[in-house]
């Protein structure tokens, strides 16, 4: 396994005191490059990363992912900006369309047309952190002499697009400088990067992905239990998630699943979840299992693995241990 770098994703579930102990952990680590916190209905994004800002060093810290309907372009760009100067240049910035489900039922905002939205939206940040006056007409955003107030620390900040489609992943390729990844299986991830190489322009281009871990050499069983419960809710509660899995060789599990979760529950979907499909979606077990594990999507052509840490038994005492087994 050949490993420069991996990123940990520091989930909603976590307590404040334990994101501080982790992100302190991680800074630490020489294999860290970055922290990412996801966003949905708990944490705020940004706020959060304002906060770890404060109390490392090293790390880059990214948005994992916000939605482009929760935010004007004006608002990410100050966001993302402000975070910028906190940190001594570390953001990383990831967007992503989010589903209708949230977008309509907690922001109150039309889903429509997230390409077109998300390539304008991209290019609107892009203007503003460059620092010069904008000014933009499109369909879904205008503005009109835009300026920062305090001059960015640099004119560019790299803006990663979660894709799960197509559509997604092509516009990622053609306006952002990369794409987050995730629930993406091993022989369709090894797919989906060949093509990424063979169009790509030659340029720098990240793939992240965004991978379920939960380790435990003494617990393995519980940390597999750990990693099926994630997985499951996912599948259930993640529409395009769900769909894009059933058309990538998992119908019969991904259909079993939500019955089960809309029926009886998360404890009920657990026992839908196939080994095929921890094999091929996560990492968990014992430490060596995830080391394995953690090679293919490497070999796949992950360029940023992000260990999405899912703890067993003490918070600390499993990041440790995550940490020392990669």
């Amino acid at each position: 396994m050949t490993l420069d770098k991996v990123g940990v994703s520091l989930g909603p579930l976590l307590s404040s005191d334990e994101l501080v102990s982790c992100a302190r952990l991680a800074d630490a680590s020489p294999i860290v490059d970055s922290i990412w916190i996801p966003e949905s209905w708990g944490r705020e994004s940004f706020a959060t990363l304002g906060a770890l800002s404060q109390i490392t060093t090293k790390v880059r810290l990214g948005t994992s992912i916000i939605s482009i309907f929760s935010r004007t372009p004006a608002t990410v760009a100050m966001a993302a900006t402000t975070l910028d100067m906190l940190s001594s240049s570390r953001t990383v910035i990831g967007l992503g369309a989010s589903t209708g489900a949230i977008v309509e039922n907690w922001h109150g905002v039309k889903f429509e047309k997230p390409l077109l939205r998300m390539r304008e939206f991209v290019k609107c940040v892009k203007l503003m952190i460059s620092g010069e006056k904008v000014n933009f007409a499109g369909k879904f955003f205008q503005v009109k002499d835009f300026k920062l107030l305090h001059p960015p620390p640099r004119q560019k900040i790299p803006i990663l697009v979660g894709a799960v489609n197509n559509g997604m992943i092509s516009l990622a390729e053609e306006v952002a400088d990369g794409t987050i990844f995730y629930l993406r299986p091993l022989d369709e991830l090894k797919t989906t990067v060949r093509k990424l190489r063979s169009t790509g322009d030659g340029r720098k281009f990240e793939i992240a992905v965004s991978i379920i871990c939960a380790v435990s050499d003494n617990h393995p069983e519980k940390a597999r239990l750990r990693a099926a419960q994630t997985l499951a809710f996912y599948v259930a509660v993640g529409k395009y998630y769900r769909e894009f899995l059933a058309k990538s060789g998992f119908k019969s599990e991904t259909a079993e699943i939500l019955e089960a979760y809309t029926s009886a529950g998360i404890d009920s979907a657990i026992k839908h979840v196939s080994a095929n499909m921890l094999r091929s979606l996560v990492m968990c077990g014992t430490r060596k299992e995830c080391r394995e594990a953690l090679s293919e999507f490497i070999a796949a052509g992950v360029t940023l693995p992000i260990i999405q840490f899912n703890p067993i038994g003490s918070t600390e005492s499993s990041f440790r241990e995550l940490l020392s087994t990669f």
